[in-house]
Protein backbone atom coordinates (compact mmCIF):
# COMPACT_ATOMS: atom_id res chain seq x y z
CA UNK A 1 0.00 0.00 0.00
CA UNK A 2 1.31 3.00 -0.87
CA UNK A 3 -0.95 5.25 0.99
CA UNK A 4 -2.21 4.43 4.31
CA UNK A 5 -5.77 3.75 4.65
CA UNK A 6 -7.74 5.81 7.93
CA UNK A 7 -10.21 3.79 9.68
CA UNK A 8 -13.94 5.33 9.58
CA UNK A 9 -15.40 3.60 12.34
CA UNK A 10 -14.07 1.38 15.59
CA UNK A 11 -16.16 -0.54 17.28
CA UNK A 12 -15.41 -2.77 20.31
CA UNK A 13 -18.04 -5.34 20.90
CA UNK A 14 -17.48 -6.45 24.67
CA UNK A 15 -19.49 -8.75 25.08
CA UNK A 16 -18.38 -10.81 21.76
CA UNK A 17 -15.01 -10.05 22.50
CA UNK A 18 -14.56 -8.59 19.13
CA UNK A 19 -12.93 -5.31 17.39
CA UNK A 20 -14.86 -4.01 14.22
CA UNK A 21 -13.29 -2.07 11.59
CA UNK A 22 -14.49 -0.11 9.15
CA UNK A 23 -12.06 2.00 6.66
CA UNK A 24 -12.07 4.81 3.88
CA UNK A 25 -11.76 2.48 0.94
CA UNK A 26 -15.19 0.92 2.13
CA UNK A 27 -13.15 -2.75 3.37
CA UNK A 28 -14.96 -3.75 6.63
CA UNK A 29 -12.78 -6.34 9.09
CA UNK A 30 -13.86 -7.72 12.20
CA UNK A 31 -10.89 -9.00 14.20
CA UNK A 32 -10.80 -10.79 17.85
CA UNK A 33 -9.72 -9.42 20.79
CA UNK A 34 -7.50 -12.84 21.26
CA UNK A 35 -6.18 -12.17 17.37
CA UNK A 36 -5.40 -8.28 17.86
CA UNK A 37 -3.65 -9.55 21.16
CA UNK A 38 -1.63 -12.71 20.09
CA UNK A 39 -0.27 -10.32 17.41
CA UNK A 40 0.08 -7.13 19.40
CA UNK A 41 3.00 -5.26 17.47
CA UNK A 42 4.53 -4.90 20.89
CA UNK A 43 8.00 -5.39 21.24
CA UNK A 44 7.03 -7.74 24.37
CA UNK A 45 5.38 -10.03 21.73
CA UNK A 46 7.24 -9.99 18.75
CA UNK A 47 10.67 -8.97 20.40
CA UNK A 48 13.35 -7.07 18.65
CA UNK A 49 14.45 -9.11 15.72
CA UNK A 50 13.63 -11.74 14.00
CA UNK A 51 13.24 -15.04 15.89
CA UNK A 52 12.43 -13.26 19.37
CA UNK A 53 9.19 -13.61 18.56
CA UNK A 54 7.18 -15.23 21.81
CA UNK A 55 4.41 -17.57 21.27
CA UNK A 56 1.48 -16.08 23.22
CA UNK A 57 -0.50 -18.54 24.82
CA UNK A 58 -3.77 -18.82 26.74
CA UNK A 59 -5.07 -15.81 25.26
CA UNK A 60 -8.79 -17.09 24.32
CA UNK A 61 -10.97 -15.08 27.39
CA UNK A 62 -8.75 -11.99 26.83
CA UNK A 63 -10.77 -8.79 25.94
CA UNK A 64 -9.79 -5.38 25.94
CA UNK A 65 -11.04 -2.44 27.54
CA UNK A 66 -9.24 0.49 26.26
CA UNK A 67 -8.30 2.02 23.13
CA UNK A 68 -6.65 4.74 23.33
CA UNK A 69 -6.09 7.54 20.53
CA UNK A 70 -2.30 8.13 19.37
CA UNK A 71 -2.24 10.95 17.43
CA UNK A 72 -3.52 10.70 13.86
CA UNK A 73 -2.27 7.42 13.08
CA UNK A 74 -2.79 4.89 15.13
CA UNK A 75 -4.83 3.50 19.01
CA UNK A 76 -2.96 1.69 21.79
CA UNK A 77 -5.37 -1.51 22.93
CA UNK A 78 -5.59 -2.09 26.41
CA UNK A 79 -6.14 -5.67 27.26
CA UNK A 80 -7.44 -7.26 30.22
CA UNK A 81 -4.87 -9.42 30.93
CA UNK A 82 -2.74 -6.18 31.83
CA UNK A 83 -0.99 -6.08 28.18
CA UNK A 84 -1.24 -2.35 26.80
CA UNK A 85 2.17 -1.60 25.08
CA UNK A 86 1.39 -2.02 21.74
CA UNK A 87 0.93 0.85 19.17
CA UNK A 88 -1.54 -0.35 16.26
CA UNK A 89 -1.02 2.10 13.27
CA UNK A 90 -3.93 1.98 10.96
CA UNK A 91 -1.70 0.35 8.25
CA UNK A 92 -0.76 -2.60 10.98
CA UNK A 93 -4.95 -2.63 11.29
CA UNK A 94 -5.63 -2.85 8.12
CA UNK A 95 -2.87 -5.32 7.36
CA UNK A 96 -4.19 -7.78 10.31
CA UNK A 97 -7.48 -7.33 8.86
CA UNK A 98 -6.44 -8.31 5.24
CA UNK A 99 -4.28 -11.82 6.03
CA UNK A 100 -6.35 -12.35 9.38
CA UNK A 101 -6.56 -16.19 7.50
CA UNK A 102 -3.44 -16.91 7.04
CA UNK A 103 -2.04 -15.32 10.46
CA UNK A 104 -4.85 -17.22 12.66
CA UNK A 105 -3.54 -20.33 10.82
CA UNK A 106 -0.34 -19.84 11.53
CA UNK A 107 -0.36 -18.75 14.84
CA UNK A 108 -2.72 -22.52 15.71
CA UNK A 109 0.22 -24.08 13.79
CA UNK A 110 2.86 -22.53 16.23
CA UNK A 111 0.45 -23.72 18.92
CA UNK A 112 0.00 -27.04 18.62
CA UNK A 113 3.80 -27.45 17.77
CA UNK A 114 4.72 -26.09 21.15
CA UNK A 115 1.80 -28.51 22.78
CA UNK A 116 0.17 -25.03 23.97
CA UNK A 117 -3.54 -23.94 24.00
CA UNK A 118 -5.38 -20.55 23.56
CA UNK A 119 -7.02 -21.56 27.40
CA UNK A 120 -6.07 -19.64 29.89
CA UNK A 121 -4.39 -22.23 32.13
CA UNK A 122 -5.87 -22.97 35.49
CA UNK A 123 -3.56 -21.79 38.36
CA UNK A 124 -4.47 -23.29 42.17
CA UNK A 125 -2.58 -24.22 45.36
CA UNK A 126 -2.71 -27.21 46.96
CA UNK A 127 -0.40 -27.50 50.01
CA UNK A 128 1.07 -24.08 49.25
CA UNK A 129 2.46 -25.95 45.97
CA UNK A 130 1.86 -23.63 42.64
CA UNK A 131 -0.24 -26.23 40.64
CA UNK A 132 -1.29 -25.79 36.66
CA UNK A 133 -3.86 -27.08 34.45
CA UNK A 134 -2.84 -27.10 31.19
CA UNK A 135 -5.71 -27.33 28.96
CA UNK A 136 -5.39 -28.52 25.37
CA UNK A 137 -7.44 -27.06 22.73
Amino acid sequence: MSQTVKPTDIRLHRKSKRLDLSFEDGVHFQLSCEYLRVYSPSAAVRGHGPGQEVLQIGKRQVNIDAIEPIGQYAVKLVFDDGHDTGIYTWSYLYSLGLDQSSLWADYLQRLDKAGKSREPERVSSVAGIKVVIEKKA
